[in-house]
């Protein structure tokens, strides 16, 4: 769409560049881009996006990295976080989340963590509930024999409907991505899905999002490759169960109170109207 920018504009129109992506680095995370190709592809894009992006009538993006990359060449650039809107969650009943229950929601990928998520699950008394499709036949294989998948419940995937089914019998979510240059600044939408469903997160500990969730009590952040990391979490959260309840409450909270479409649309509403006008 950048391509079509400057036509736009010579036809009179004020153009926004809205990026959620950092592109550049996720070219550093593309396992199909032979990686010696990686560094030169990455920099033309970033010298590309520039030449696009400078004469435009602002800029747009979703996590305070992204948008001080933009900020190094641009005056206007507006944050708008990519949060769930309210309007897609149930309330929460928290007499049926069971003990125990934890789930992962998303594409199963190596970087996303999936073997590391079922190794932790050897010898935790509990069960991870999985949806979401493998990148490919080879690793779903390897994770079926992993002694950790006996623990998991795989749904394959899912309509949003039984999504919520999941989410609302779960006391705790997982999002333990690997620290990819792209993973470790960007926001998952999952993480909010969790908080709005009233589950505690097991989270990567990245500054990123102990930033993000600074204030509330809601999450335990581990090194991602580290599967004895992880199960620790997983059992302290097996023997706490009222204080993973409770930090489920305060993650639906924060949700509700903060982490929200809602809270973020005025944001952009400001800028068209600050743009029209001038």
């Amino acid at each position: 769409l950048l391509r079509i920018a400057g036509v736009l504009q010579r036809h009179g129109a004020k153009v926004v560049f809205d990026s959620h992506e950092d592109v550049p680095k996720q070219i550093m995370d593309k396992p199909w881009i032979p990686t010696p190709f990686r560094i030169p592809l990455s920099r033309m894009y970033s010298l590309y996006e520039w030449w696009r992006t400078k004469p435009l009538e602002a800029v747009v993006s979703v996590t305070p990295k992204i948008c001080n990359r933009f900020r190094a060449f641009h005056s206007n650039v507006v944050m708008v976080a990519n949060f769930p809107s309210k309007t897609e969650f149930k309330s929460v009943d928290f007499s049926v989340k069971r003990p125990g229950y934890f789930c992962y929601i998303g594409g199963l990928f190596e970087t996303r963590g999936i073997r590391e998520m079922v190794q932790a699950m050897d010898g935790v008394e509990a069960t991870l509930h999985v949806a979401g499709l493998f990148a490919n036949s080879e690793l779903e294989a390897e994770v079926r024999q992993m002694p950790g998948w006996n623990k998991v419940v795989y749904y394959g995937q899912v309509n949003r409907d039984k999504i919520q089914e999941i989410l609302s019998i779960s006391t705790v979510g997982l999002v333990t991505l690997h620290p990819t240059p792209s993973y470790q600044e960007a926001y998952p939408i999952k993480l909010f899905e969790y908080m709005a469903s009233g589950c505690a997160i097991l989270s990567s500990d990245f500054s990123e999002y102990r930033s993000l969730l600074a204030g509330v009590n809601a999450a335990r952040f581990v090194n991602p490759l580290e599967v004895s990391e992880i199960r620790s979490s997983l059992c302290y959260f097996l023997d706490h169960p009222e204080e993973t309840l409770a930090m489920g409450h305060e993650a639906q909270k924060g949700f509700y109170s903060k982490y929200n479409w809602e809270t973020e649309a005025s944001k952009l509403t400001e800028l068209y109207h600050r743009l029209l006008a001038s």
